[in-house]
């Protein structure tokens, strides 16, 4: 039998679990086990109940590359092996195969099926193409074939127009209906407010969002995924190209994000940490920049960590919680480059690293 302790974040706790069968016990080892019986993994130091990457696309890095099986299983390794035990996937070039929730091996997967396009908003073919009259029908069939989520597509070029939002909101009210939840893919001024006077439940990128808006998105419980890290990465090749609408209207969006950002935590929205970028496990990265726009360092961890665990649904460490856990040698609010180096990385029980 395992046996861990340490302190637990966000409580901030020293506590001491035993890992049976896969499930987290409370306590140390009761009086008829001996040390021989009891292995400690785990003494001392900082524990999170695992990363989460709550946007991001394994198994394919390209349009042109066909989804692929193997490289789903490597890309979610990388997540595992950066201590990231648990993604959303919203929105894939196929739907994701029964394998990866079955395997031990991987994070736990929340699918939101293929991605949704209708007519010119999305690259052709590399999700589920459909017309505007078929999303309603298809959005709910997505849902129910994942893990309760679908995605749309809610806009594209930036010059062009935005999913209709009476369209949207049909698309959301008959999800909700299912028992499921909407993405919505977001960068135009007229599609993200579409998406949050629709009711998605999160804002996948966010630009030009509007900050009157965002007493209503905390309202509802929308919450904002805005993906810096590939933002970021984008910028100075975004700044080199010559001006033009596109061009600029991105910029201008990029240039209110942080600030925007900022505004969402200190209304009380969630937000949550997405790389939407490859390699796949970096969401520290992202971490980095939701501090640099502005959230405490303990929110933002626990915006990639336990608050994203718990509206994936995912316990914290509590007993009788699945044994997931990451291990780390000082205080990551503290110190954030710890996140790069796990001491310890436990997954369903069984230590991975």
């Amino acid at each position: 039998m395992l046996c861990i302790r340490g302190i637990v974040l966000p409580e901030r706790e020293e506590r001491v679990f035993l890992i049976d069968g896969g499930v987290l016990r409370a306590g140390g080892p009761p009086g008829g086990l001996s040390g021989r019986d009891v292995e400690m993994v785990v003494d001392g130091g900082w524990l999170l109940p695992g990363l989460v990457d709550v946007h991001t696309h394994p198994g394919t890095t390209d349009p042109r590359v066909p989804f692929d099986e193997g490289m789903l299983r490597r890309q979610l390794t990388e997540h595992r092996d950066a201590g990231v035990l648990a993604v959303r996937t919203p929105g894939t070039a196929r739907r994701m195969p029964g394998w990866v929730t079955d395997d031990p091996e991987l994070p736990r997967v929340t699918s939101a099926g293929r991605w949704l396009a209708t007519p010119g908003r999305f690259i052709p073919g590399f999700g589920r193409d459909v017309s505007e009259a078929e999303l309603v029908r298809a959005a709910v069939e997505e849902a129910t074939a994942s893990s309760g989520w679908c995605k749309v597509i809610g806009d594209w070029a930036a010059d062009e127009p935005a999913l209709p939002l009476p369209l949207l909101t049909s698309v959301v009210e008959a999800v909700h209906a299912a028992g499921g939840k909407v993405a919505v893919h977001c960068q135009t001024a007229e599609g993200t407010r579409n998406a949050v006077l629709a009711g998605a439940d999160s804002l996948e990128h966010g630009m030009h969002l509007d900050p009157a808006l965002l007493d209503r998105m905390a309202a509802r419980g929308t919450a904002f995924v805005p993906t810096l890290s590939v933002f970021a990465a984008g910028m100075d090749r975004m700044r080199a190209r010559e001006p033009g609408v596109r061009r600029d209207l991105w910029l201008a969006g990029w240039d209110g994000m942080l600030d925007n950002v900022r505004a969402a935590h200190e209304a009380g929205v969630t937000v949550l940490a997405g790389t939407d970028s490859f390699p796949c496990g970096t969401v520290a990265g992202e971490m980095e920049w939701l501090v640099r726009a502005g959230l405490p360092a303990h929110a933002a961890l626990g915006a990639a960590s336990w608050t994203a665990r718990a509206w994936l649904g995912l316990p914290g460490l509590v007993d009788g919680a699945p044994a997931d856990l990451v291990a780390y040698a000082t205080d990551p609010t503290e110190d954030p480059a710890v996140l790069n180096h796990p001491s310890r990385i436990v997954l369903r029980g069984r230590v991975v690293r």
